[in-house]
């Protein structure tokens, strides 16, 4: 029996560490990044093994099958371990009921059982704490990955959102633009400009707002039921190897089994799990890379679809169009002022330069121009609406029809004005570059240490599990082989007393007839 077990032993052994020349085959993303290079080309087993070369997308499935397959060491190992624990239970089963006739009889241990039960059960212990151990060690990190990566997720879709606020900041000023210039003398083309354009940003602020909704519910939503379902077969983990070696000890057969049966899936699970949490290592790994591509070109990057910072671009010949407008219109209402009063004094500052590229220059204004927000208060003081008989006391007469045109050219463009430093930090994507900022200098590093601390914690635990499952199984074998051998050993278990009770009574009639 000896020998049977030492080639299981070398087996498992041997696949240990076929599985980590595997996880050393892959490469390495911290220096990747350093070196700018794609880490994303892996084999997709969704198109045979080829390799997928479509980069960071993810709103594509091939990017999401090539890499969960880096993980592909944890599934096998886990897979193996199942069907071993299949095949052996299948043998179990078997040989029991094949032995289960046999006649049983009282059999004296052999003297060195003592001895090797003691080292067995200090052997056990060890691995239990080791798995203890173990465990705490990947609860821990586990939780502080989650944390982490909810964080990051946080980030970027409240990025997205304060897009789309901006956005619809600037429309809720152009209509509101466009209802002030309603019942004035303003052309008519100025209003359906207006219009349109808060239209085409209201689309672009809802495509922005809707994928990032979707990805963020994608994304939340799987590390939501990993952590979750981690969390419970870790803790579970926890009570059953105690359970396991408090039963082992007091010899309680049957819940033995059943105890050496649940570790044994537990471990299957740890090794699945190992080869998820390495996965999300991967996926860590490429998220900061391409955040990292994102600083050097926000415009053709693969987190256009969860920011579209391309989608954005276009909308900025929106803006030039909007900046020229403001301009004009300036220039229109000091012409007009002129008109009013031929020699007027006062001028407005107009916020942006000339053509073509209309910069916006809101304190480059000389202490004799007026700010267009002060123009309406200004008016009231200075002016005098619809003088009876053209009578003005100590103002400047205008007729009502000119006053409101002049308010509400100045109030619309200073309502534009309030939402255009935001408008054009966003075209710029300069508040997703500072967000993403964050991200790299705060949370990058600390996120893939501790991905890396779990799925390298799993791998600790799982090795200790199996050796633990099999220094158990191999003390249960052990036990029933002896039960079994020339008639059985004598029964010290309590389940073993009940099974060999009534045998024993026969043999005792049979003996005295």
């Amino acid at each position: 029996m000896g020998g049977k077990w030492s080639r299981i032993w070398f087996i498992m052994i041997l696949l240990l560490i076929t599985s980590f020349s595997h996880i050393q085959g892959q490469p390495n993303t911290t220096t990747t990044q350093t070196e700018g290079q794609d880490d994303t080309v892996r084999p997709d087993p969704l198109e045979n093994l080829k390799k997928y070369r479509g980069g960071y997308d993810v709103t594509n499935v091939h990017y999401w099958s090539s890499t969960a397959y880096t993980g592909i060491a944890g599934y096998v190992l886990g897979a193996l371990w199942l069907l071993c624990g299949v095949v052996f239970g299948t043998f179990i089963a078997v040989t029991t009921c094949c032995k289960t006739n046999k006649k049983l009889k009282r059999h004296k241990k052999p003297t060195f059982h003592k001895q090797y039960y003691l080292w067995h059960i200090l052997l056990a212990a060890f691995f239990t704490l080791l798995a203890l151990v173990g465990t705490s060690l990947v609860l821990g990190g586990n939780a502080k990955f989650h944390s982490r990566a909810d964080k990051i997720i946080d980030i970027i879709i409240d990025t997205a959102d304060d897009a789309s606020t901006t956005i619809y900041n600037t429309t809720g000023a152009m209509n509101m633009t466009r209802a002030n210039l309603q019942g004035t003398n303003v052309d008519a083309s100025t209003t359906r400009f207006l219009e349109s354009t808060s239209r085409q940003l209201d689309s672009t602020a809802d495509d922005i707002q809707r994928q990032a909704r979707k990805n963020r519910h994608k994304i939340d939503l799987g590390l939501r039921i990993l952590y979750i379902v981690s969390t419970v077969i870790f803790a579970l983990n926890l009570v059953a190897v105690i359970a396991l070696t408090a039963v082992g000890v007091v010899k309680v057969r049957r819940v033995l089994h059943i105890l050496i049966v649940l570790c044994w899936l537990i471990t299957v699970l740890c090794w699945v799990f190992f080869g998820a949490y390495f996965f999300l290592s991967r996926f860590a790994g490429d998220t900061c890379t391409a955040l990292e591509g994102f600083q050097q070109d926000p415009y053709n990057n693969s987190l256009s679809s969860i920011l579209p910072c391309d989608q954005l671009l276009s909308a900025e010949s929106v803006l030039n169009d909007v900046s020229a407008g403001v301009y004009n219109l300036v220039n229109e209402v000091n012409a007009n002022m002129s008109r009013i009063q031929q020699d007027s004094s006062f001028g407005l500052c107009n916020p942006f330069s000339g053509p073509p590229e209309y910069n916006y220059q809101p304190n480059n204004c000389s202490e004799d121009e007026i700010r267009i927000g002060d123009i309406p208060e200004l008016l009231k003081l200075i002016t005098c609406v619809d003088p009876v008989d053209g009578i003005c006391n100590g103002g400047i007469p205008v007729s009502g029809n000119d006053f409101r045109t002049v308010v509400a050219y100045t109030s619309s463009i200073q309502i534009l004005l309030n939402t255009y430093p935001g408008m054009e930090s966003l075209l710029q994507c300069q508040t997703v570059k500072d967000a993403f900022s964050e991200i790299i200098e705060n949370h990058c590093t600390p996120v893939k240490r501790d991905v890396k601390i779990v799925w390298a914690g799993l791998v600790f635990l799982s090795i200790v599990m199996v050796f633990l499952v099999l220094t158990w199984t191999v003390e249960s074998y052990y036990e029933r082989n002896h039960r079994f051998s020339d008639g059985s050993v004598k029964p010290h278990h309590a389940d073993d007393m009940f099974e060999l009770g009534k045998p024993e009574e026969k043999e005792s009639v049979n003996s005295n007839q």
